[in-house]
C-alpha cells in the first residue's frame, strides 16, 4: 500500500522536471538593401538554410550540436556573387542564441559565450 503513493510521487516528479536538450537558436538577419538568393549555414554534423531572404527579413532555426567544429556561412547575393564567412567554433552540447547579420559591408557573428568556445571574425 505504501508503494502506490511513492510511485505516484516519483511519476509526478519526473513529469514536472522533464528533460532538457541543449540547442542553439540561430537568427540570420538580412540587413542589406538587396535580397539574398541562397543562404546556407554549416555547423558540426549538418547544415540549414533558405532559398530567399528579403532585405530586412530574419530567418530562425534551432539546432542541436553533435560533434565539434567551426561554423560557416555561404550565400549568393542578388548579383549572383558567392560569399563565404567563417563563424565560431562550436563544441558538442553548445546552447544559447546566435545571431548572424548580413550587411552591405560584411557579416557579423554574435554568439553568446555558452554557444562558442572561441570565435573567428571574417
Amino acid at each position: 500500500m505504501h508503494r502506490i503513493p511513492t510511485l505516484a510521487l516519483l511519476i509526478a516528479l519526473l513529469a514536472t522536471t522533464g528533460c532538457h536538450s541543449p540547442y542553439v537558436a540561430a537568427t540570420v538577419s538580412n540587413h542589406t538593401t538587396k535580397p539574398i538568393e541562397l543562404l546556407e549555414v554549416d555547423y558540426p554534423s549538418a547544415s540549414f538554410g533558405t532559398q530567399n531572404l528579403a532585405p530586412g527579413a530574419d530567418f530562425h532555426y534551432r539546432f542541436k550540436v553533435l560533434g565539434s567544429g567551426s561554423m560557416k556561412l555561404l550565400y549568393t547575393d542578388s548579383a549572383h556573387q558567392d560569399h563565404k564567412s567563417d563563424g565560431p567554433f562550436l563544441k558538442e552540447g553548445a546552447e544559447g542564441p546566435l545571431t548572424i547579420t548580413l550587411t552591405d559591408t560584411g557579416v557579423t557573428w554574435q554568439p553568446t559565450p555558452s554557444v562558442a568556445a572561441s570565435s573567428s571574425t571574417p
